[in-house]
């Protein structure tokens, strides 16, 4: 039997001669002669760039409500010397309400600075909105941190006085009202994604397509204006998918490609490595802000309650 499954997967990994990639409704034909150089710039001090990635960490969850953890980073650097970042840090209290004959998700934030990124009304959304649903079923409520925490990260690249501004994600919306939060960032800003969900024609993801038919050392290999593909170090195995917020602007693509020979991961830049590590929430930071909750007097009440719905989590212990 593994066998033909083994037999079934390789069928799938077959790469026609003409092939076209599928992005916003559009079809773009694959052409193995669009692959253009990308020389990482010598002028390390002309600008300033900075670098914005999020953690998160669901502390306390109850199917009705949910209590998490958000941590905001961007990372200045310039040239290739760092300059220091931001942090911002919130608790989300999310809870579920009735309204309109609709299940609403409702949230309250508690920033540790006392500076919101974003106003809480831009998170009360209904339960069933298609961006956050899963499915026929409503959305979990746990599902409203990531929405906050992309609105927070779009918030500070908006507000981040910069040369270039590096994403990690897309420039597009994927939670409703977050067109507005991308209306507001710099023309400079960018985005730089690790996985892609498009797709060729053939069913192929064109990353491995077009790995397959690029010429050696550093390339970009653009769909359209704003939207390509980059290979950011000669001897990188991963291709990601580029996106600038204004059409043409391959500036930041040298600065990038000069900052992608860290070896922890060859080929994607440091700086957007350095914020993903200062914004991460770990294992053991997220159990600790846990305990610090749960073990306070006032909250007895709160652990009962969770100890009457968590008969899931018991099961999971049990493997």
């Amino acid at each position: 039997m593994l066998s033909n499954i083994s037999q079934a997967i390789r069928q799938q990994l077959q790469f026609p001669e003409h092939d076209q990639l599928i992005l916003d409704g559009k079809l773009f034909p694959i052409d193995k002669n669009k692959f253009n150089p990308i020389l990482a710039t010598t002028n390390f001090s002309a600008n300033t760039s900075t670098f914005i990635d999020g953690g998160q960490a669901e502390i306390l969850s109850a199917g009705n409500f949910c209590l998490s953890f958000i941590r905001i980073v961007a990372q200045t650097f310039s040239g290739r010397t760092k300059k220091g970042y931001q942090k911002q840090e919130f608790y989300l209290f999310t809870k579920a309400i009735w309204k309109n004959e609709e299940i609403f998700y409702e949230s309250t934030f508690f920033p540790l600075d006392n500076q919101p990124l974003i106003a809480g009304g831009d998170l009360f959304i209904s339960s069933m909105d298609l961006s956050i649903k899963t499915g026929i079923e409503r959305a979990p409520i746990t599902r409203i941190a990531n929405m906050a925490r992309r609105l927070a990260e779009l918030h500070l690249a908006a507000q981040i006085n910069t040369d270039f501004t590096i994403l990690d994600g897309t420039l597009e919306a994927t939670f409703s009202g977050e067109e507005h939060y991308l209306a507001r960032i710099k023309e400079t800003a960018c985005a730089l994604a690790k996985t892609s969900a498009l797709f060729t024609t053939s069913g192929n993801n064109p990353t491995v397509l077009l790995r397959k038919l690029s010429p050696s050392g550093c390339w970009q290999y653009d769909v359209d204006n704003k939207t390509s593909f980059v290979k950011l170090h000669p001897q990188a195995k991963h291709i990601f998918r580029f996106q600038r917020n204004s059409e043409g602007d391959n500036r930041i693509l040298a600065l990038l490609a000069a900052q992608s020979d860290d070896a922890l991961f060859l080929g994607y830049p440091y700086g957007l490595i350095l914020a993903d590590q200062l914004a991460r929430v770990s294992n053991a930071e997220r159990q600790a802000l846990r305990m610090n909750f749960l073990l306070r007097k006032e909250n007895r009440e709160v652990v009962e309650y969770l100890n009457a719905t968590n008969a899931h989590d018991i099961l999971d212990n049990l493997g």
